[in-house]
């Protein structure tokens, strides 16, 4: 069958000068929602005066663009065989220790290899209750932090995960390195996450609409340059750990996003600083994770060590770390003789 493709021009009048791409297409006859206009430019299926534009590009006057418009496709999530570091697993949940680097449900432009796609070839009989995409998914990690993560195999399982969430009564705490040396050895973090003001690829406490959002942490581990933090959310904001961190002056490591590169800048080791500069994702990991047995109705406790790409760095951190004090020892020394 011939994929049968509509091409669709519109012309920029003086009254909708100024306006957004995706907006202007998003309120076109085109009946496309922003999101589906927003995946359709990144794919190269529009151009604005015969050149292909950004999402965010500001329209002028006169400004031609062409739309191709294809035929909606089926979205559907297909079983994949893949590796899983399954840590527990009977008739209502399954608890995945989620590597690093791995999306956990299908989306536009990433439909297959992530955890959705495994899970469905592991267990046959998730809870449909997430949707052809989301099967048996009651939260989520980012692409690129580590850690547990559980899913429901039946709708029952999957209605009361869901309801602990909304209740916070599903409890996780995680293992963050952070860049700087944290001031205190605990605290908390309450503020308000929404949606960037301007960057709505981003999260932000300075959100009109944000909503509540609470995180508490202790010191594990000081390596000068850097701390280890043992985290703990009470609510479950997208980004929200990353966002409190870097709000305080202490982003997690290596976030592309939230992060500040130039606090590598200041590392003198040469070796420490290769290695942090080949650190590619977030130093962040889910740890731990407690809730309430959907059937056996008793709380269950899950942890999962650090892996080993943030266990090597902070193990690098920490001979640093000692190369100093050791050295500011033999001064101190040399000195008081």
């Amino acid at each position: 069958m011939v994929e049968q493709l509509e091409k669709i021009k519109f012309t920029v009048n003086k009254s909708q000068c100024g306006l957004r791409l995706d907006i202007f297409l998003a309120q076109s006859e085109a009946a496309l929602s922003r999101s589906q206009v927003k995946y359709a430019i990144e794919e190269g299926d529009v151009l604005v005066n015969g050149k292909v534009p950004k999402v965010s590009e500001h329209l002028k006057e006169g400004d031609v663009i062409v739309l191709t418009k294809k035929p909606p496709v089926e979205a559907k999530a297909i079983p994949q065989k893949m590796v899983l570091d399954i840590v527990y697993e009977d008739d209502a949940v399954i608890v995945i220790n989620k590597p690093a680097g791995m999306v956990v449900h299908p989306a536009p432009g990433n439909p297959e290899k992530t955890l959705v796609n495994a899970l469905l070839y592991h267990c046959h009989d998730l809870s449909g209750i997430g949707g052809v995409l989301r099967p048996g998914i009651v939260h989520r990690l980012d692409k690129d932090t580590s850690g547990l993560i559980v899913a429901a195999k039946s709708d029952e399982a999957h209605r009361s995960l869901s309801s602990q969430f909304e209740k916070h009564d599903v409890h996780k705490k995680y293992l963050a390195l952070v860049w700087g040396n944290v001031k205190d050895d605990h605290g908390a973090i309450e503020a308000a996450v929404g949606r960037h003001p301007v960057n709505r690829k981003k999260m932000s406490t300075k959100s009109k609409r944000g909503r509540k959002a609470l995180t508490l942490w202790q010191v594990r581990e000081r390596y000068g340059a850097a701390t280890l933090l043992e985290v703990e959310i009470k609510t479950g904001r997208t980004h929200q750990i990353r966002v409190h961190l870097s709000d305080r002056g202490y982003p997690v490591v290596g976030d592309a996003v939230y992060g500040n590169t130039s606090r590598i800048k200041a590392v003198n080791d040469p070796a420490l600083k290769a290695r942090l500069k080949e650190f590619n994702r977030q130093a962040l990991h889910a740890a731990q994770l407690s809730f309430i047995h959907p059937q056996k109705n008793e709380r269950m406790m899950f942890t999962a060590d650090m892996p080993k790409d943030m266990n090597d760095l902070c193990a690098q951190l920490r001979a640093c770390t000692q190369q100093i004090d050791s050295k500011k020892d033999m001064w101190k020394n040399k000195s008081d003789h």
